[in-house]
């Protein structure tokens, strides 16, 4: 039996937490006593009647803050394990992606969870090109015939090979026998004819809801293809801030001058690149003659070339030049065979493209 002060204990400790905890009675003031709510609405407002009650309403008080610090607290530390497991994946998201990376530069997190696929070489060691991937490499066809020529017959024929013949002049005055410069600034301007082919190709395959049998993505990769030969002629020959600025000045009077051309008549606009690389074809022959002379020095091929072509480990910049010369007549017979069946009066979608025809 509990003792008549546990009791009357009991019963302040109730009266002051029932109607905090339990009651959903709106308190009113007692207009008799100016009390809220006789002893408990007291109690709650800080009114005890008497000692005992006094005590009670200091030890409800107290189990009350303890309890709300202690929810606090509680709350805090699982903001805290949630913060520690968020760094912890994007730690070992960090982690993967610069493994992915060999370990060499800054760690990219993918929000997204896009990790960078990992590559090998065919013997297993590590692929370290982000430009180019393994299945994208292949072997040079040496067998295409370099001495081919369109003899020109037809206006637009004429037009385009005087044109070409026209811009070549300046750039034998400024590079003269510069071999590596001139084949660097031949690639900037080589990159452009297959970018805007097929953007517009891809722009009308989209506006006249039809395919475009497979032509976008033989010109994307002829652009694709003569980026590469930049990109390893950037590792032989470094050019300094007057050709840098003349490759500005080039690129941007011949990226809208093509897409004009091509706009009112692509097969003179084919017909010019084939003629270009007829060009292309020819400096680097002179190229190469000048290595066979000793006039150049045929230092080792740079590593992107080695992996791109697949060639030997010991290959050289000769033989780097010889598949840029193929790749360039394989250009110059596609850009050639588009302008003719435009020639014929029919348009390239009925004619399947050369894809992987480097």
């Amino acid at each position: 039996m509990m003792t008549r002060g546990a009791t009357r204990m009991t019963r302040v400790v109730m009266g002051h937490m029932g109607p905090r905890y339990f009651s959903t009675t709106v308190l009113r003031n007692n207009p008799g006593t100016g009390v809220v709510g006789g002893v408990a609405a007291g109690l709650l407002h800080g009114l005890p009647a008497n000692p005992s009650e006094k005590v009670a309403v200091t030890w409800v008080r107290h189990f009350s803050a303890m309890g709300s610090r202690s929810a606090s607290t509680a709350a805090l530390n699982d903001k805290q394990q949630e913060k520690e497991s968020s760094d912890k994946k994007v730690e070992n998201t960090a982690t993967a992606t610069a493994a992915v990376n060999g370990g060499v530069g800054k760690s990219v997190v993918s929000y997204w969870g896009v990790p960078p696929s990992k590559a090998t070489k065919p013997d297993g060691t590590e692929w370290k090109w982000n430009c180019f991937r393994p299945w994208e490499t292949y072997e040079a066809d040496m067998s295409i015939d370099l001495t081919k020529h369109h003899a020109p017959v037809t206006f637009l024929d004429k037009f385009a090979y005087w044109t070409v013949k026209i811009l070549r002049f300046p750039t034998d005055v400024f590079f003269q026998r510069r071999y590596g410069c001139r084949a660097m600034m031949l690639e900037t301007v080589a990159a452009v004819p297959g970018m805007v082919g097929g953007m517009l190709l891809h722009c009308k395959s989209l506006r006249r809801f039809e395919q475009s049998g497979g032509w976008i993505k033989a010109l994307l990769e002829e652009a694709e293809n003569e980026r590469m030969h930049l990109m390893t002629f950037m590792e032989v020959a470094k050019p300094n801030v007057y050709e840098r600025a003349l490759v500005f000045a080039v690129q941007g009077v011949f990226f809208n001058a093509y897409f004009a051309a091509y706009l009112i008549s692509p097969k003179l606009a084919h017909r010019i690149v084939g003629y270009l690389e007829e060009e292309a074809v020819h400096s680097y022959t002179e190229f190469l003659k000048e290595l066979d002379n000793g006039n150049i020095e045929n230092v080792p091929a740079p590593a992107i070339a080695i992996d791109y072509w697949r060639l030997p480990k010991d290959a050289t910049l000769r033989d780097v030049v010889l598949v840029v010369r193929a790749d360039e007549a394989h250009h110059r017979d596609v850009n050639h065979y588009a302008s003719d069946i435009h020639y014929q009066g029919q348009q390239l979608k009925d004619s399947p493209a050369p894809l992987g025809y480097h």
